[in-house]
């Protein structure tokens, strides 16, 4: 009889194993350490899914159809069961066009493992006996020992320097010979270090992922942050948390099982709260593993270079109310409701009721102290604290990850993890239209993950500080690579100027492409390329709203197509072109009108025209210098406008080009700008005749990081 065990990050919670079109199992009992009696698996039962992401039962069932396209050694096959699998090697098949992909372990042409990625953890089906096929060799070979006991969750409410309280769940880990004895608590003399986590999704909503922690000897507190769940305040996102970190911090180490040294760990606002609890400089915040964190207020969310996102109103939907509640994403009305004017109208005529935050955003149109209160960037000092940064090129917080890149650029206790990835992490090989190598995603984040917090809070002396800084992927050419440090230390500044002449030789050849052309020489004649913007028709940026991912990639070719889109390229490239970094427009801009927007693209443009979107930046002009005041524009005056793009690694092949769009809208991920003084919240708008000069006195140019 064959048996299967699932793992995550090394731990075993399962014994699985398939009986006709029945699936039985032993879940292990983490309280006790026992794995409970076998029954049936039912359906319904999201364990394992909650655990790791994977669907076991749906894995075991499928074995068979999925072994049969393996045994017609097929490179790539599609299995009656419906599964997309490429060969990635001679042991190895992944999975395609799916999130949260099940990979295959093969050992003498038979199937002996799953293998799930998701963002910092990653999950194992394998049959008994071929562990070592797969990366819990890497586990065992790290010697982390036999897991600890769960004990808890025990819930406090935690006492803020207001009088708010916030409710923290503790999670302690228990000695097997002890378990439910007072002082059964982990470490010498009964004390732990710890793993904090704050959300303002749930404290007890996928609580199950944590259990790996403290099975491996931390202490887990996950705290709702301030106004969400049982805790009690105001919800206002990312305003309190600089100061309610640093509270519950302190509350920690005063437990009398904390030995005072604490990490962070999460994504997205849960990476955002590390950051801000960093700024703090509280003493015992000693590592962070920061995931897809959000950043400033105006240079990422919820206000991308002064404009507002109007693809962020999913996520405030989801969290509108006391407990988040994510079916208020999907909507199939996004269209209509985004259009609506004023925008203290769209809660109301959508949700039924006001959302406040949303209403206190809107009254702070400039960058005043109501958004420095959660700029952890701004806010932060000379402290540091060890940090693992992760995060992909197509994170729609990505411009959070460069901050804190910007901020530890020469701090020498940090680890950089980009991949080809969006904002739900290392989770896809197919990512809108763009198709990954079979390497892209991992299998060892979580492995990473474990050993930077060993090393920083045990001492464990494990040689993870003495690893690559830098670990990074560049697309196109599929390539893992490492690097000293971030920007890379020997990438070279190439500038590309916008011009309406024959691209430079020296980059490519061929016919131009769109409307004009990318030179490395600055053009010496002075032109404008003219477009009206008109905020009732903006272009779109593609996404889809009910996803909640806003920086995918996607095929723009028709959307170049529009009149008021400005396309620059290369001609066909004679050879591979790699730039790693972020990009720097400067814009020379002239308008009719008092104030508008600019958004600036780069895509590959392959052999057949496709331009696949790759980075993006986007600015309001009126804030073009800085944030706090306003400035206007006069008509007919040209401005530079720099404009900064989010990350990306990324190979141009031969025979494609590389092309730059300059345009004055995108609808889903900002709302357009009226062209008045009022900006995105008005109901008067007016038609902008804008002009981006280039050549002569105005060099328009977009500066990349090309590989050496």
């Amino acid at each position: 009889m064959e048996t299967w065990g699932f793992y995550v990050s090394g731990v075993r919670y399962g014994t699985c194993r398939k009986e006709g079109e029945r699936v039985f199992h032993s879940p292990l009992d983490v309280t006790s350490g026992e794995f409970l009696p076998e029954r049936e698996l039912d359906p319904e039962d999201d364990r394992y899914v909650v655990l790791g992401k994977m669907n076991v039962r749906e894995a075991l069932l499928h074995l068979e159809p999925c072994q049969e396209g393996i045994r017609r050694g097929e490179d790539r096959f599609t299995a009656s069961s419906g599964e997309i699998y490429e060969k990635k090697d001679k042991g190895a098949y992944v999975q395609r066009h799916i999130k949260f992909p099940r990979d295959l372990a093969v050992k003498d042409g038979q199937i002996v493992a799953f293998t799930t990625p998701a963002r910092e953890l990653c999950s194992v089906l394998v049959k008994d006996g071929y562990e070592d096929e797969t990366v819990l060799r890497q586990w065992k070979e790290m010697g982390f020992g036999l897991p600890y006991l769960v004990h808890g969750p025990e819930t406090f409410m935690v006492p803020m320097r207001d009088g708010v309280k916030l409710a923290a769940d503790v999670y302690l880990p228990v000695k097997r010979e002890r378990a439910g004895q007072e002082m059964a608590v982990a470490g010498p003399e009964g004390k732990v270090p710890t793993v904090l986590v704050r959300t303002p999704y749930g404290k007890r909503v996928g609580a199950e992922t944590y259990y790996r922690y403290v099975q491996r000897g931390y202490a887990v507190v996950i705290q709702d942050v301030r106004g969400r769940e049982d805790s009690e305040g105001e919800w206002l996102p990312m305003h309190y948390e600089v100061e309610d970190g640093d509270d519950t911090l302190n509350w920690i180490a005063d437990q009398k099982w904390s030995d005072g040294k604490v990490a962070m760990t999460g994504g997205s606002y849960l990476g955002y709260v590390q950051w801000a609890a960093a700024a703090s400089e509280n003493p015992h915040l000693t590592a962070m593993l920061s995931s897809v964190c959000a950043g400033s207020p105006f240079g990422d969310l919820p206000r991308r270079g002064g404009c507002f996102n109007s693809g962020s109103m999913s996520w405030a939907f989801m969290v509108s109310g006391q407990r988040s509640d994510a079916s208020l994403m999907d909507r199939d009305d996004w269209d209509e409701l985004l259009d609506i004017r004023p925008l203290e109208d769209i809660a109301p005529r959508a949700l039924g009721h006001q959302v406040p935050f949303l209403k206190k955003w809107l009254d702070h149109p400039d960058y005043d102290d109501f958004w420095k209160m959660g700029n952890w960037k701004e806010r932060t000092g000379t402290h540091r604290v060890p940090a693992l940064i992760m995060s992909g090129w197509f994170d729609d917080n990505g411009m959070g990850t460069t901050e804190a890149l910007d901020l530890y650029e020469d701090y020498t206790e940090k680890k950089v993890i980009l991949g080809p990835w969006k904002h739900s992490g290392n989770a896809d090989y197919d990512i809108h239209g763009f198709a990954l190598a079979p390497n892209a995603l991992r299998y060892d984040i979580d492995l990473v993950c474990f050993r930077w917090i060993e090393h920083y809070l045990k001492g464990v002396e494990n040689g993870i500080e003495k690893t690559p800084v830098v670990e990074y992927y560049t697309m196109g050419s599929g390539q893992w690579k490492t690097a000293e440090n971030w920007p890379l230390p020997d990438g070279e500044k190439v500038t590309f100027y916008l011009d309406g002449k024959a691209a430079d030789m020296a980059v490519g050849s061929g016919s131009e492409a769109g409307h004009g052309t990318l030179s490395l020489a600055a053009p010496e004649n002075e032109c404008g390329d003219h477009f009206t913007y008109d905020p009732e028709n903006p272009s779109t940026h593609i996404i889809d709203m009910s996803e909640n991912e806003l920086e995918v990639p996607e095929n723009y070719t028709d959307e170049e197509k529009r009149i008021d889109m400005l396309s620059y390229s290369t001609g066909v490239l004679e050879k591979e072109f790699t730039i790693t970094g972020d990009a720097q427009a400067v814009i020379y801009l002239s308008s009719d009108c008092e104030d508008t927007d600019l958004m600036v693209r780069i895509t590959d443009v392959d052999e057949n025209g496709r331009s696949m979107k790759l980075a993006d930046g986007v600015m309001s002009v009126r804030y073009r210098n800085q944030f706090e005041h306003p400035e206007f524009m006069e008509p007919g005056k040209v401005y530079p406008v720099t404009i900064r793009t989010t990350k990306l690694s990324h190979t141009f092949q031969k025979g494609h080009q590389m092309r730059v769009t300059v345009t004055s809208s995108a609808k889903n991920f900002i709302f357009p700008n009226s062209n008045t003084r009022d900006g995105f919240n008005s109901q008067e708008i007016r038609l902008a005749h804008n002009c981006v000069h280039h050549g002569g006195r105005y060099r328009s140019a977009v500066t990349v990081m090309r590989e050496k």
